[in-house]
């Protein structure tokens, strides 16, 4: 899955470190979802989607 998450992060001047901390998750985790290597959950993709204030579909697609 395709996702902006690596612009909104830099967008808003964090390390994936920072993020990561913010979503209660590893910094792998936000890497893997980062570079498309794992899709986050229902749950997380929600608290994504509520940090960067946007909808889950303006951040994640299906290619």
């Amino acid at each position: 899955m395709k996702n902006e998450l690596r612009v909104l992060r830099a967008i808003a001047g964090w390390s994936q470190a920072e993020l990561a901390g913010r979503l209660d998750v590893s910094r792998q985790a936000v890497n893997a979802i980062e570079t498309g290597k794992h899709d986050p959950s229902l749950p997380l993709a929600f608290k994504i989607a509520r940090l960067f204030e946007k909808s889950i579909e303006e951040i994640f697609h299906d290619q």
